[in-house]
């Protein structure tokens, strides 16, 4: 796994649960920096599965394999998700969707960093 990559994803995770925690406390629907953010931020996590997934092509092993794959599908599927909530409700609840799955993404992240290093 990639750590740089690892490290911009969290980076742009956490950036964007506060950007859009802002959204929410003003009472606003997510708009077009939002949306773009998570764009970008489901750029860099499907960047980092094709990391891993040349790893693992390449004879690189995880202790834990089924977790994390469990993990990587999980960050592939969040962000879109996300998106789509946010979308369909158009209210504070809505951006605070995207909080979640910020934080969401950037914890992922940093124990996919400790899975494939194999601590517990």
């Amino acid at each position: 796994m990639n750590t740089t990559v690892s490290a911009i994803v969290i980076t742009v995770a956490l950036l964007l649960m506060l950007a859009s925690l802002v959204t929410a406390i003003r009472d606003r629907p997510m708009g077009m920096v939002l949306l773009v953010g998570f764009a970008v931020l489901e750029v860099a996590v499907l960047v980092q599965v094709g990391f891993v997934i040349a790893a693992v092509a390449g004879g690189a092993e995880s202790p834990e394999p089924a977790t994390l794959w469990g993990y990587l599908i999980g960050e592939v599927v969040i962000p879109p998700a996300a998106v789509f909530l946010a979308l369909a409700e158009r209210s504070r609840w809505g951006t605070a969707i995207l909080v979640v799955a910020g934080f969401a993404i950037a914890v992922m992240n940093a124990r996919l960093g400790q899975i494939w290093q194999g601590a517990a």
